[in-house]
């Protein structure tokens, strides 16, 4: 695929800001979805699933454990009434089933017109406050799109769709992935304004009533329809066919969901972000409070709060080369004070697992030790790792998975996916005391790197809820399944009519200091934090003071 790497025009940024009503697109498109899958295709749908989850889905014990629930014979029974269901039907029964492993690692992909659009409601809502009297209010908004001045950041939300508002996100969270109630809370937040359509179905209702109270305490209430955005991608994300991609821990659901975020509220970034630049061509100045320019803003920024404390987002791993944006960071690391430094990685969704653990190195003088991840020792994988095709990515789990057909084992030898020599390869480059914030939707890369983190003893970790989003495992596409496969006595055909699936495959597992420890369902807990309304509406305030005060 070739990129235009331009920057966009400011009509083009403001064609894509306002997107299309996603009433007026369904009526388009048949209603989203494509012509109704045959009973064939739906049986073969389900076959591969039910062959790829009972063999090769990385957590299906741990699953089967935590939830009293068994994936493989729900599809199985569901094999036997497909031909009675409508389309619809159909298609929200695989994504009920899949999405009950709580796993955003693993989901169904529907046959949807609506491929790489997010739905969107022109409002960010956020919580603050303790989790037992939690208050939610909006803390981002897109004005053009919003017709009611009343309606303006900083108003408490009381109510959606009539139902309070809280007990909304409890209904909403008991529908979402995550291994724990409150990260799967954190992800309802989200979802009930942006939703990515690639991983699910578009919202039942064309709009939403949303009840408020005006900074003037007056109770009211405004109607916003759902609008549909491509967000696109970032020129330095990763690309189809790459060397990485096989080594990707992500929620490609959450970053097509903070790529739609980034066009809404910070439509400048998101216009130039496909352009190509280099390290040379960007600014090597920011004073107190301005951010520096980088190459890499779509993933990274970083700006100095005092002429002592520096502070570094990490936005996400969603990168195609781990050593420019090893060496991106490098060139930040250094530009910014040397005595004190706060890391954010809140809801960085994960990315390229070279990236995330090659990066903990420039933090401490520890010698890293990588995660390690194995394989569902089944059949299945036992052929995958001795075909010839498959040589070069899973051979070294291959005598593993022989050997527990004698021994019992479930898994095979957990082997780290990042050579240990690049972890480090670069040595320590920030000389001052760091400490990390993280937050229930920190995932996947983002757990392993937090995980990296506390089992080195790099600093602090504070948490804003328990831990982190708990997202333990390298993740493949049924593609690349697929195309593994091939050879064996498993081998798959494609998947009909544009259906696909994500799955996690290998299963990762903390090293060093929290050897043997499994990432998924349980995250990376820390320091405990509550965020403020000051948070919310001054620019983390209150949480950058606190973790100064660790600093100090």
């Amino acid at each position: 695929m070739i990129m235009d790497t331009a920057a966009r025009s400011p009509e083009a940024v403001r064609r894509a800001r306002r997107g299309v009503l996603m009433s007026e697109a369904l009526a388009e498109r048949d209603g989203g979805r494509q012509v109704d899958l045959d009973g064939g295709q739906r049986l073969q749908i389900l076959d591969i699933l039910i062959t790829s989850i009972g063999g090769a889905y990385a957590h299906l014990p741990a699953k089967r454990a935590a939830y009293a629930t068994d994936p493989v014979q729900a599809l199985t029974l569901l094999r036997r009434r497909a031909a009675d269901l409508s389309d619809t039907e159909f298609n929200r029964a695989v994504s009920e089933i899949v999405t009950g492993l709580r796993d955003a690692h693993t989901r169904y992909i529907g046959p949807s017109r609506l491929r790489d659009q997010v739905a969107v409601l022109p409002f960010l809502v956020e919580q603050y406050g303790p989790e037992s009297r939690p208050k939610y209010l909006v803390s981002k908004i897109n004005t053009e799109a919003v017709d009611d001045s009343e309606f303006q950041a900083g108003v408490e939300l009381e109510a959606w769709n009539g139902v309070p508002f809280a007990r909304a996100v409890e209904n909403h969270a008991n529908l979402e992935t995550g291994g724990r109630p409150d990260s799967r809370r954190a992800r309802a937040l989200e979802s009930l304004t942006f939703r990515a359509l690639d991983y699910g179905p578009p919202p039942d209702e064309h709009w939403v009533i949303v009840g408020y109270r005006t900074k003037r305490r007056r109770k009211a209430e405004i109607r916003l329809p759902w609008r549909l955005l491509t967000p696109g991608k970032a020129s330095t994300a990763l690309e189809p066919g790459s060397r990485a991609a096989l080594k990707q821990a992500g929620d490609p659901s959450a970053e097509a969901v903070r790529r739609a975020k980034k066009l809404v509220f910070a439509p400048d970034l998101w216009a130039t972000d496909r352009q190509r630049r280099t390290a040379s061509e960007v600014s090597d100045k920011a004073d107190v409070g301005e951010w520096l320019d980088t190459p890499m803003q779509d993933v990274l920024a970083a700006r100095p709060l005092s002429r002592k404390v520096g502070y570094l987002r990490i936005w996400s791993f969603d990168v195609d080369d781990d050593d420019a944006f090893v060496a991106e960071l490098i060139r930040l690391l250094a530009l910014l004070p040397q005595t004190g430094l706060i890391v954010d990685l809140r809801a960085n969704p994960g990315g390229l697992i070279w990236a995330a653990e090659r990066a903990l190195q420039l933090f401490t003088d520890a010698t890293i030790q990588p995660t390690r991840f194995s394989l569902l020792a089944t059949p299945l994988t036992r052929q995958m790792a001795d075909s010839p095709f498959n040589r070069l990515e899973l051979e070294a789990w291959s005598q593993s998975l022989q050997d527990a057909v004698s021994t019992g084992e479930l898994y095979a030898q957990p082997l780290p996916l990042t050579d240990p020599s690049w972890c480090n390869d670069q040595g320590r480059k920030y000389p001052g005391p760091s400490v990390a914030v993280v937050d229930a939707n920190t995932y996947s890369s983002g757990d392993l790197f937090s995980s990296g983190w506390v089992d080195h003893g790099i600093g602090p970790l504070v948490s804003v809820g328990q831990a982190t989003g708990a997202g333990g495992a390298n993740v493949w596409t049924s593609a690349q399944l697929r195309d593994a496969l091939s050879g064996t006595d498993h081998q798959q055909a494609r998947m009909p009519a544009g259906t696909g699936f994500t799955m996690a495959f290998r299963r990762a597992i903390r090293s060093a200091a929290g050897d043997g420890i499994p990432i998924e369902d349980l995250g990376i807990p820390g320091i405990p934090y509550e965020m403020t309304r000051a948070d919310l509406m001054n620019g983390n305030k209150d949480l950058l003071g606190f973790c100064t005060d660790m600093l100090r």
